[in-house]
């Protein structure tokens, strides 16, 4: 570990440690943590909401896959230098391991992977993405940490007493502070506002009974506050830092943000209250989906795993 001050946060001085030639890396575990929660709070949800248990992680075979990929090639194009450039390799792509999954490059080809999965086992896409949004905050908070493991996307100097240390091999390229400066960890920032959105968001789903794609809605409306004024504090350099002076990446947040309210009012609207139906074609018992018309006597807040 660095040095540990009275007031500051460490960083792990190295983030892999070695099971004989094994490798584990501390971004990896973090990643993987993050996958096997969200998978384990989905199913949970998923059958609260009335479909078949096993069925999320069957979606997950296709999510996480088409995620990793989609996670990796936003990265890539938005920072192109570094693989491409004089000094780059596009070998380094395949280094994973060493950082760089843009999560909107990951949220829409895992949605894509969600879709490929839905449409082969008949389930509606829309109640799909309900159950699982919330919970991809829970992937997302746990999967920060990866970036204290390598000690990067961290945020400006400052003097608060959670500033992060980071070791000076790791400042942006051309960047120098004087030693004992400490950064805003954005990583503990993103994973406390990940984790309260998901608490909020299925708070109210549980109150209001959302469905028609608003509580993914809702997802990304809280995401995206959040990750707006994380953004504004980074340091990292990428090739598209300064968009009309916004980072892409706040740009990214300000439109989605805006198009998952118009969503959700209209949706709010159009469809109020859940589906009829978690499946294409009913399934006897299996379709356990209660219909807003004519609820159950078990409610949602009273079913066993309901969350």
């Amino acid at each position: 570990m660095l040095p540990v001050t009275a007031l500051s946060i460490p960083s792990p001085s190295n983030g892999v440690w070695y099971l004989g030639p094994v490798p584990l890396r501390g971004y990896a575990l973090a990643i993987i943590l993050g996958i096997v929660a969200a998978v384990w709070l989905s199913e949970r949800r998923w059958v609260a909401r009335g479909g078949t248990r096993g069925e999320m992680s069957d979606l997950a075979v296709w999510a996480v896959p088409f995620g990793l990929v989609g996670a990796r090639l936003y990265h890539v194009a938005t920072d192109p230098d570094r693989y491409f450039g004089a000094d780059g390799s596009p070998w380094k792509i395949l280094y994973v391991w060493q950082g760089g999954l843009g999560v909107w490059g990951g949220i829409a080809m895992g949605a894509l992977g969600v879709a490929i999965g839905c449409k082969l086992n008949g389930i509606r896409i829309l109640p799909v993405v309900d159950t699982m949004a919330p919970t991809v905050l829970v992937a997302q908070a746990l999967g920060r940490w990866g970036n204290w493991f390598n000690q990067e996307l961290y945020g400006k100097p400052t003097d608060l007493p959670w500033g992060l240390e980071i070791d000076p091999d790791n400042y942006p390229e051309g960047k120098f502070y004087p030693p004992g400066t400490t950064f805003h960890p954005t990583f503990l920032y993103e994973f406390l506002w990940c984790l309260a959105a998901f608490l909020v968001i299925v708070w109210v789903d549980r109150r209001l009974r959302l469905g028609h794609g608003r509580v993914l809605a809702l997802y990304v409306m809280a995401y995206t506050l959040g990750r707006g004024w994380i953004e504004m504090l980074r340091i990292d350099s990428v090739q598209l830092d300064d968009v009309a002076g916004l980072r892409l990446n706040v740009w990214t947040s300000l439109v989605l943000f805006v198009l998952a309210a118009a969503w959700f009012l209209y949706a709010g609207r159009r469809w109020p209250g859940l589906e009829d139906d978690v499946y294409v074609h009913p399934r006897g018992d299996a379709a356990a989906s209660v219909s807003p018309a004519e609820p159950s006597a078990e409610t949602d807040e009273s079913r066993p795993g309901s969350l």
